[in-house]
C-alpha cells in the first residue's frame, strides 16, 4: 500500500513538472512573439535592429569584459550594386557649403555609374556632385505634373519612371508600352533654364531613388552658366551641319532642347539594331562602326570556299610547272571538272551494242547498266558524285551539304561612321517595301552622340532638307559580298602567318633552357578561331566557344578567323625553301 502511494504521488510530480515546462514554453513563445511584434527590437542579451533606408539589419550584443556594446554593421561588408550606399545619403544631407572636397570627390565617384551623368564635363560634374540631394519615392508618385512649373532636376539612381501626357499620370499603367526611362537617365534639365511649363507629367512605376537637384542650388553655384556653354557647343555643331542649313536659329535651339547628349567608351555596344532605333544620332565627336551579323552557312561562295579547301585535306602535293602532267592527264582532268555528274557508262554499252551487230550478234536483252554489274573494262571511269572528304555530321543547306562544325557566323565590319555624320537617316524617307530590314548593329570607338527622336525630327525640317535627304541614300553591300570580302581577308591573313612563321622561325632551342609553364586563361584564341583540319577528330573542347541566339533560329556560334587546309608555303614559294631566312 505504501509503496502504490509513492508511484502515484511520483507520478503526479512528473505530471506537474511537465504541465509546468509546457506552460514555460508557451511564456517564451509569447515573449518572443511580442519581441518580433514590437519591431524586432531585441532578444535577451542580443538585439536586432533595422534602421531606415537599410536593407541588412545591424547586429549588436553587450561584452561584459569591456562593459559596452558591441555593433556590427553589415553594410560595412556587403558591396550593394542597385541601392544608393549610406553613406552616400548622408553626404547629401548635408548643405552644399557643408561639403568638404573629399565627400563631393567621393559623391562624384558613386555618380558614375549614372550614364547621365557621365555625359556633363568634369566641371558640371564637380558642381552637380555638391549640390545634388537624395530622395525616395514610391510607386504611382508623380514627380512632375504636366503643365505646371518645376523647381528641379533628377538623376535617377534606381527604378523606373513612365512619361505621359495625361496629368495624373494614370495612363502609365494602362498603357501595355509605355514610354520608360531607367537607371541612369535624366530629366527636367532644361526646364530649370527657361520658365515654360511641364510638357508631360512623369510618374513612377515603382519604388524609385532619385538624386534632386534644385533650382535655388542650380542658380547659386552658377550651374546654369556651365549648361548654356554645353547647349551653345551643341548649336554651333547644328549650325556648321550642311544638312540643317536652311533651318532658322530658333528651330535648332529646339533640335538643342530635344537633344540628349550620350558618351560611349570604346567597345560598347550602342544599338543592337540601327533599323528599327526610333532616334536620329549625331555624332558630335569620336567614330563608331556599323556592323553585320552574317550566316557565313547562307552564302554560296562560303559554301564554294569551304570545299574548295577541304580538298586538300589529304595534303597532296602543289602541281607546279615544273613538274607538268601529260596532254592526256590534262585532258582527263578536264573532263573531270567539265562533267562532275556524268555517267558515260550508257555510251560504252551504246559502242559495245554497234560493234556486236556488226558481228551478227543478237543484242535483244536487257542490260543492267549497274556499276556492280557491268564487266570492269565497262565500268564508269568518272563517278557520278563525288564523296565527303571528310566523315563528320552533314547539314543539308540550300547550297548542298556543309560539315555542321562548319555552320559559324562573324561580326562583319561594313561602315564606319565619323564625327559630323548622321545615324539613321538614309531610309527616313523610303517606301516599307523598299526598306532594307537586315540588322546593323552600331558599336563605340569612343563616340559622343547626340540623339533626337525620328518624329521631332521630321516636325522641325522644312522642305530644302526633305529635298537633301531624298538625295541621302547608302547603300550597304549584300550579305554575299560581305562574306567574300571576309573570306578574302581571312585567306590573306592566313597566308601572312604562314610566311611571317617561315621567315623568322627561330633555330633549335639551346638544351638547358628553362621551359615555362602556360598560365591559365579566362580567353583562350581557339574560342573565335573554325579549324577545319578537326572537323572529323571526336575530341572535347578545352575551350569555350561563343554563341549568339537567333530569333525563330538555332543559336550560331561566332568565330574571327577560320583556319582552312592549306599547301605549304615552301611549294607557293620555291624560293624560300629553307625556315629561319631572316632569323
Amino acid at each position: 500500500m505504501r509503496r502504490f502511494r509513492m508511484s502515484c504521488s511520483w507520478k503526479l510530480l512528473k505530471n506537474e513538472r511537465g504541465l509546468r515546462q509546457f506552460i514555460l514554453d508557451i511564456i517564451m513563445m509569447m515573449r518572443v512573439c511580442k519581441i518580433f511584434i514590437q519591431g524586432l527590437k531585441g532578444f535577451l542579451g542580443y538585439q536586432v535592429t533595422e534602421t531606415a533606408r537599410r536593407r541588412h539589419p545591424i547586429f549588436s550584443f553587450w561584452d561584459k569584459k569591456k562593459q559596452g556594446r558591441i555593433t556590427f554593421d553589415t553594410m560595412d561588408f556587403v558591396a550593394e550594386s542597385d541601392y544608393f550606399p549610406p553613406k552616400a545619403i548622408e553626404i547629401t544631407r548635408k548643405k552644399p557649403s557643408w561639403r568638404t572636397e573629399e565627400e563631393i570627390q567621393t559623391l562624384c565617384n558613386i555618380l558614375q555609374v549614372l550614364s547621365s551623368y557621365r555625359n556633363y564635363s568634369e566641371p558640371l560634374q564637380l558642381l552637380l556632385a555638391k549640390v545634388v540631394r537624395f530622395e525616395r519615392f514610391g510607386r504611382k508618385r508623380v514627380i512632375i505634373k504636366k503643365v505646371q512649373k518645376s523647381n528641379s532636376f533628377y538623376f535617377i539612381y534606381l527604378g523606373r519612371v513612365a512619361v505621359t501626357e495625361d496629368e495624373d499620370g494614370s495612363s502609365a499603367f494602362l498603357d501595355p508600352h509605355p514610354m520608360l526611362l531607367c537607371k541612369g537617365d535624366c530629366f527636367g534639365e532644361m526646364g530649370l533654364l527657361s520658365s515654360s511649363v511641364r510638357r508631360a507629367t512623369v510618374v513612377c512605376m515603382e519604388e524609385t531613388e532619385f538624386l534632386v537637384v534644385d533650382k535655388e542650388d542650380f542658380m547659386a553655384n552658377n550651374l546654369d552658366q556651365e549648361v548654356k556653354k554645353d547647349a551653345q557647343c551643341r548649336f554651333e555643331f547644328f549650325r556648321k551641319m550642311d544638312l540643317l542649313l536652311s533651318l532658322s536659329d530658333e528651330k535648332l535651339w529646339m533640335l538643342v532642347t530635344l537633344g540628349k547628349v550620350e558618351k560611349y567608351p570604346y567597345g560598347q555596344l550602342i544599338s543592337e539594331d540601327i533599323v528599327k532605333s526610333s532616334s536620329i544620332m549625331f555624332v558630335c565627336g569620336g567614330s563608331c562602326e556599323v556592323l553585320r551579323l552574317l550566316d557565313l552557312g547562307a552564302s554560296p561562295s562560303y559554301y564554294k570556299w569551304i570545299w574548295q579547301h577541304l580538298e586538300l585535306i589529304d595534303d597532296r602535293a602543289l602541281k607546279t610547272n615544273l613538274k607538268e602532267s601529260s596532254p592526256m592527264q590534262r585532258f582527263k582532268e578536264f573532263q573531270i571538272k567539265s562533267y562532275p555528274v556524268q555517267d558515260f557508262s550508257s555510251l560504252k554499252l551504246l559502242h559495245l551494242q554497234k560493234a556486236w551487230e556488226q558481228q551478227g550478234t543478237s543484242f535483244d536483252r536487257k542490260i543492267n547498266t549497274q556499276e556492280s554489274s557491268l564487266p570492269k573494262l565497262l565500268g564508269p571511269k568518272i563517278k557520278s558524285r563525288q564523296p565527303h572528304l571528310v566523315k563528320c555530321p552533314m547539314i543539308n543547306t540550300k547550297h548542298g551539304d556543309l560539315p555542321k562544325e562548319a555552320l559559324v557566323g562573324a561580326y562583319i565590319k561594313i561602315h564606319t561612321v565619323d564625327e559630323g555624320e548622321v545615324i539613321g537617316l538614309h531610309q527616313i524617307l523610303l517606301p516599307n517595301s523598299q526598306l532594307d530590314t537586315r540588322p546593323l548593329i552600331l558599336l563605340s570607338l569612343g563616340v559622343e552622340l547626340l540623339t533626337v527622336r525620328k518624329e521631332k525630327f521630321c516636325d522641325l525640317i522644312d522642305s530644302k532638307v526633305t529635298e537633301k535627304l531624298s538625295g541621302f541614300e547608302i547603300k550597304y553591300p549584300s550579305d554575299d559580298d560581305v562574306c567574300q570580302n571576309f573570306l578574302m581577308e581571312n585567306s590573306w591573313n592566313v597566308f601572312r602567318k604562314d610566311l611571317v612563321r617561315l621567315l623568322v622561325e627561330p633555330r633549335q632551342h639551346p638544351p638547358l633552357t628553362q621551359v615555362q609553364r602556360k598560365k591559365k586563361e579566362i580567353y583562350n584564341p581557339k574560342s573565335l578561331m573554325l579549324d577545319l583540319h578537326n572537323l572529323d577528330k571526336k575530341t572535347k573542347r578545352r575551350y569555350p566557344i561563343f554563341m549568339v541566339q537567333q530569333k525563330n533560329l538555332p543559336p550560331l556560334r561566332i568565330v574571327h578567323a577560320i583556319t582552312p587546309p592549306r599547301y605549304k608555303i615552301q611549294e607557293l614559294l620555291p624560293q624560300y625553301k629553307n625556315a629561319g631566312i631572316l632569323f
